[in-house]
């Protein structure tokens, strides 16, 4: 396979704030990114980081990769120290990794003012460090940092850089937009400009972009357009600043429009799983809006939308979503027609298509509460529940007679909550007391005590997640509370339900009152 996916997501990735991975983690991402099929895992920088040199120790006992090589990463010779008398240099070759990664100045403003050394002496530093490893039986790639900001400055002196590193044995010579500043014409002038200047063919070239103008993911995939074959990207786009270009758009794009051989067969469907994995391990919420990979990506909320992908998926989605592990969702909205309706309840299990009268019932219905506050985009377990009442298909397990809720702040500080719920249920009635650590979790209680005789599987469904937002109200009417409920069933289902209304704690009422009923209707019942 001639194109080099090379990640640095354990590098430059982990430059992003709020990263900091433990070694056991980065051990995970790797085995992670193997199974995604990328070449190259730039693990860190021994030496220079006392976690990444025991990174390396342990990936030698501990990781069998398939399809990548482990990369260390580190710096030519200092200025005036001989190559093999620099401890840095030595850190990479204990690594004992296949390949380096050696980063070198390429803008002689960085090597007089940062380096403060001559532009000779740095060529100098380029060729031995990297004639050194290639002695030593490893590969060498030369990452030239600023190398765009420096060709634009003094091509002559960037492209000689270049230049010495691939006579010194250099498999690769990648060009960094250290500052993220490129835009993809300039990146294409500028691999035509080098290339030409140095009659060199541009697969001996890589690519690496910040992503500081958002278009790393656009200046990888022109230079590779221009001929480059190596590029260097981080998962989710992590890194410095507004960090690096994203892995998985940069493979996605390049496999899927341009039908070039990134991965191995099989892999690129793994990409869903891969960067949702790899966001857990850096403790990030993924992004649900990301390129490929989101839980948006697919996602259709206008009617118009919904109208087109009844007739084909396709004319609303630019590839299809299975190929990177994703999947087509429908959201319902006040945005929905009978379209989104109608394929949202397929999703669910539900065919509407010969129930024209009822899926006209439920689109309005829909389109009236979310008028009135209600949302049912993150509320699927609601929504089944309307179409389904609206077939006759549900029957609720209770009903309410009353409940009530106190708060009580007592003497010793202490703030308790106490609720009675009253219901009827197969014909008894039943009063239960509960208190909670809020009104909301004092109501749940009282009322799955009052089922449990009947339905002694509630025991086993727990509130797993509680979100709130206030609403401005609307026609000269106070504010409106949006309450979402996540409950969990016992047994791995999450489902969420949706309740509105002035008051918090009715609004949180019927959210409950859904999750019982949903979670009731998916269980046998125990009598």
């Amino acid at each position: 396979m001639p194109y080099q996916v090379y990640d640095t997501t354990l590098r430059d990735g982990a430059q992003r704030e709020g990263i900091s991975y433990s070694v056991v983690d980065k051990l995970a991402v790797a085995r992670l990114l193997d199974e995604f099929g990328v070449g190259f895992i730039e693990g860190g920088w021994p030496g220079a980081m006392p976690k990444d040199t025991e990174f390396f120790k342990r990936a030698q006992k501990e990781l069998d990769l398939r399809h990548a090589q482990l990369v260390a990463f580190g710096a030519t010779r200092k200025a005036g120290v001989a190559v093999n008398e620099d401890p840095q240099v030595r850190a990479l070759l204990d690594a004992e990794t296949p390949a380096v990664c050696l980063v070198a100045k390429s803008d002689i403003r960085h090597v007089e003012r940062a380096l403060r050394t001559t532009g000779a002496e740095n060529l100098a530093m380029v060729r031995d460090t990297v004639a050194h490893f290639v002695a030593n039986d490893r590969r060498v790639f030369l990452d030239c940092e600023h190398f765009f900001d420096g060709f634009r400055h003094d091509p002559a002196y960037t492209a000689s850089v270049v230049q010495a590193a691939l006579e010194a044995g250099a498999e690769v010579v990648v060009m960094c937009d250290t500052n993220g500043g490129m835009l993809p014409s300039r990146i294409t002038a500028a691999i035509t400009d080098l290339t030409g200047r140095l009659g060199v063919a541009a697969n001996r070239l890589g690519i690496h972009c910040q992503n500081d103008t958002s278009c790393a993911v656009a200046n990888t995939v022109a230079a590779v357009e221009a001929g480059v074959e190596h590029f260097q990207c981080t998962a989710n786009g992590y890194g410095e600043r507004p960090g690096n270009a994203d892995l998985f758009a940069v493979v996605a794009n390049l496999a899927l429009k341009l039908e070039l051989p990134v991965l191995p067969d099989g892999c690129l469907e793994q990409a869903m799983r891969v960067s949702h994995s790899i966001a857990e391990i850096a403790n990030i919420a993924p992004d649900t809006h990301q390129a490929y990979v989101g839980a948006a990506a697919f996602a259709h909320k206008a009617g118009l939308h919904a109208s087109a992908i009844k007739v084909d998926p396709l004319l609303y989605n630019h590839v299809e979503p299975s190929v990177v592990g994703n999947d087509m969702r429908i959201l319902v909205t006040e945005m929905a027609g009978r379209a989104s309706i109608e394929l949202k309840s397929r999703e669910l299990g539900i065919d509407l298509a010969g129930h024209p009268a009822e899926l006209s019932r439920v689109t309005q219905r829909v389109k009236d509460l979310e008028a009135g506050g209600w949302s049912f985009e993150a509320a699927d377990a609601s929504f089944e529940l309307l179409v389904r009442g609206e077939l006759g298909e549900v029957t609720r397990p209770f009903a309410l007679e009353s409940y009530r809720v106190l708060v009580e702040h007592r003497e010793d500080g202490a703030v308790v909550s106490e609720a009675t719920a009253k219901v009827r249920v197969r014909g008894e009635r039943v009063i239960a007391t509960a208190e909670g650590n809020g009104p909301v979790n004092a109501l749940d209680e009282a009322l799955r005590l009052a089922l449990s005789k009947h339905y002694p599987e509630l025991t086993s469904f727990v509130l797993a997640d509680y979100k709130v937002r206030i609403l401005e109200g609307s026609h000269g009417s106070g504010a409106v509370t949006r309450v979402l409920v996540e409950t969990n069933d016992g047994r791995g289902r999450d489902f969420t339900t949706v309740g509105v209304h002035e008051n918090v704690v009715e609004a949180s009422w019927h959210a409950l009152v859904d999750a019982l009923t949903y979670g009731l209707d998916r269980e046998p019942v125990v009598s």
